[in-house]
C-alpha cells in the first residue's frame, strides 16, 4: 500500500488498556493476587457487594422490597453483602436460596452470617417468589460453565418471569462470561454490574439478550498490576478517533485508494450497488465495479460515482485487477462457473484482498492460500462451512471460531453477528460494541465489505481496516435505527451515517 494515502488513516497497533476483556481465569488471579496483597479476601467481597449496593441505589433509588437470589458460592456472597446494605439502609430484604445452596467457603458463609445476624431475611425458594419492586442475580456468578439444571433453572425461570426489573451481579446465571454461550436456563437482566474489569463473553453472542445495560465496578484494582492478560479488545464509536483522521487540504482522488468491487451475477447486482456505495461513502476515491453487463446501466443510474464495467470472463477482469489498491470480491457472485473465474482471478492477483458472501463458499468448497493481506468477512453459517463446523457449534464457541479462522487461513478474520469480532494470526482479537438487531437483513453484508475496503485502500492494514470498518458499519446502523427504528431498517439506509462517522473529528457531539 502507498505511503502517501496515510494521510487520512492512522494505524494502531497498541489496545487501549481501559477497553481490555477478560476471562473468568484471568480475574479468578487478579482475585487471589489482590487478597495476598491485601491480607483479607472478605474485603473484595464487602468491596463487591457495597458497589453493587451504590449502583442499585442509582437505577433503582425509589424500589423499597428488594428479593437477592444467592448461590452458594462467592456470588452469593456478594449478594448477601448488598442484601445487608439494603437492609441497614431500611429496605424490605428477603434474600431467596435453594435448599441446597447453603454458603459453600468461609468467605461466602461469613457474608451469610452478618446479613443473618444484623436481622436479615433468608427463605428457601418454594417454586414461587414473593413480590417485589427489584430483584437481584447473585446465584452463579463467573465460574459456572455447564447448564443449570433442576431446581436452578426452576428459580432462573422463576426470575425471569416475576416482572420486576433484574440486577445480575458481575454474570447473569445462566451465561458463560468467557465464550458468550447460553446453553440452557439464563437470567435475563436489566443490568449487569461487573466486578474488577469487563468480560469478554458478555459482549458477543447470544449473552447480549442476558446482560441488559451493562456497568463497571473495579473494586479498587487494576488488572494489568497483577499481569492478567486480556483475551480482546472492546471497540466503541469513540474509537474510529484513532485511525481516522481529517484529510490534507491538498488530497486528491488517487491518495484516498482505488477499489475494485466483483460480484453481482444474475439477479444479484443490488448487492455489488450496496458494497459500491458503501466504499465511496466511507472515502474511498476511486471505486470501479465489475458485474454482469445487465447491470452496467443500473448502476450507472443509481451510482454515477461508481464505475461499473461488464465482465463476462477472467480475462476481462484483468486490467480492472491492475489498476486496483484492494479487490472486494464475494457480493452477488454466485458459486458458478462465473464466479469461481472471477474469484481465482482475484486471489491469483497477490492484491490486498476482501472476501465475503460467495467468495467465502466457493472459498470453502475449494480452499486456496490467502495472502496475510486478505480479510475474510464471514457470518456464523460461512464460518462454519470454512471450518468444517456447524452453525451452532461456531455460536457457542465465538472466540475460539474467529482465532481458528485467523489460524487457519493466515489472514483477518470478521465473525459478524451481535458483537462482531475482529481476529489476526497470532491471537489479537476485537470486539465490536456497537450495532442492533435491526441490521440482520440481506445486503448489510455487502455494505460492511465496501466500508472495510475503503478504509484499506486508504491506506489502514488489513487488522485496524476490518476493525475500524466493522466499527464504521455498526455505528451507522445504530445511528440509522435510532432515526426510524430497527425493525424495516435497509442496508441503504446507512449510506449517510457511514459518510457522518467516516468523519469524526466533524462530529461535535
Amino acid at each position: 500500500m502507498s505511503s502517501t494515502r496515510e494521510s487520512a488513516v492512522t494505524s494502531s497497533a497498541a489496545p487501549l488498556s481501559q477497553c481490555c476483556l477478560f476471562d473468568a481465569a484471568a480475574l479468578r488471579a487478579v482475585e487471589t493476587a489482590a487478597a495476598a496483597e491485601l491480607g483479607d479476601a472478605y474485603a473484595l467481597m464487602h468491596r463487591a457487594g457495597e458497589a453493587a449496593w451504590r449502583e442499585w441505589l442509582e437505577r433503582w433509588s425509589q424500589a423499597y422490597s428488594l428479593l437477592v437470589v444467592c448461590g452458594p458460592g462467592n456470588n452469593g456472597g456478594d449478594g448477601y453483602v448488598m442484601a445487608l446494605h439494603a437492609h441497614q439502609a431500611g429496605r424490605r430484604v428477603c434474600a431467596i436460596r435453594l435448599r441446597e445452596h447453603a454458603p459453600r467457603g468461609k468467605l461466602a458463609q461469613r457474608a451469610a452470617g452478618e446479613y443473618e445476624a444484623a436481622g436479615g431475611r433468608t427463605v428457601e425458594f418454594d417454586g414461587a417468589l414473593p413480590p417485589a419492586d427489584a430483584i437481584v442475580d447473585a446465584l452463579f456468578g463467573i465460574g459456572l460453565k455447564r447448564p443449570p439444571e433442576g431446581a436452578a433453572a426452576d428459580l432462573i425461570a422463576a426470575i425471569n418471569a416475576h416482572g420486576a426489573p433484574v440486577f445480575a451481579l458481575d454474570t447473569p446465571s445462566g451465561v458463560d462470561s468467557d465464550r458468550g454461550a447460553v446453553e440452557g436456563a439464563a437470567v435475563v437482566a436489566d443490568r449487569t454490574i461487573e466486578f474488577i474489569a469487563r468480560k469478554g463473553g458478555l459482549r458477543t453472542g447470544a449473552a447480549l439478550d442476558h446482560v441488559g445495560a451493562l456497568s463497571l465496578a473495579t473494586l479498587g484494582l487494576e488488572p494489568a498490576h497483577y499481569h492478567a492478560h486480556p483475551i480482546a479488545e472492546w471497540l466503541q464509536a469513540a474509537d474510529m478517533r484513532r485511525w481516522l483522521r481529517p484529510r490534507r487540504r491538498d488530497s486528491h482522488k488517487g491518495r484516498n485508494g482505488r477499489v475494485l468491487c466483483v460480484g453481482g451475477d444474475h439477479g444479484h447486482g443490488g448487492a455489488l450497488l450496496l458494497c459500491a456505495q458503501a466504499a465511496l461513502r466511507s472515502g474511498a476515491g476511486l471505486v470501479d465495479a465489475a458485474t454482469r453487463e445487465a447491470h452496467v446501466a443500473p448502476m450507472l443510474a443509481r451510482l454515477p460515482e461508481a464505475m461499473p464495467r461488464a465482465v463476462e470472463s477472467a480475462e476481462d477482469l484483468r486490467a480492472a485487477i491492475e489498476a486496483a489498491d484492494v479487490i472486494a470480491i464475494g457480493p452477488g457472485l454466485g458459486q458458478k462457473d462465473w464466479g469461481k473465474q472471477l474469484l481465482s482471478a482475484a486471489i491469483d492477483s497477490g492484491k490486498p484482498l476482501l472476501l465475503d458472501a460467495d467468495a467465502l463458499n466457493l472459498l470453502a468448497a475449494q480452499p486456496r492460500w490467502l495472502s496475510a493481506d486478505t480479510i475474510l468477512t464471514p457470518h456464523p453459517g460461512e464460518a462454519a462451512r470454512l471450518l468444517g463446523s456447524d452453525t451452532a457449534r461456531v455460536q457457542a464457541e465465538r472466540f475460539s471460531a474467529v482465532r481458528a479462522l485467523a489460524e487457519h487461513y493466515g489472514c483477518t478474520v470478521v465473525l459478524k453477528g451481535a458483537g462482531s469480532l475482529i481476529a489476526a494470526p497470532g491471537g489479537a482479537v476485537r470486539v465490536i460494541g456497537a450495532g442492533n438487531p435491526g441490521m440482520a437483513v440481506g445486503g448489510m453484508g455487502d455494505v460492511l465489505s465496501g466500508a472495510i475496503a475503503a478504509l484499506r485502500a486508504q491506506g489502514l492494514n488489513a487488522f485496524d481496516a476490518a476493525s475500524c470498518g466493522a466499527l464504521l458499519h455498526s455505528v451507522a446502523g445504530d445511528e440509522a435505527a435510532r432515526d426510524g427504528g430497527e425493525r424495516g431498517l435497509l442496508p441503504s439506509d446507512l449510506m449517510p451515517w457511514l459518510r457522518r462517522h467516516a468523519n469524526p473529528s466533524t462530529d461535535t457531539r
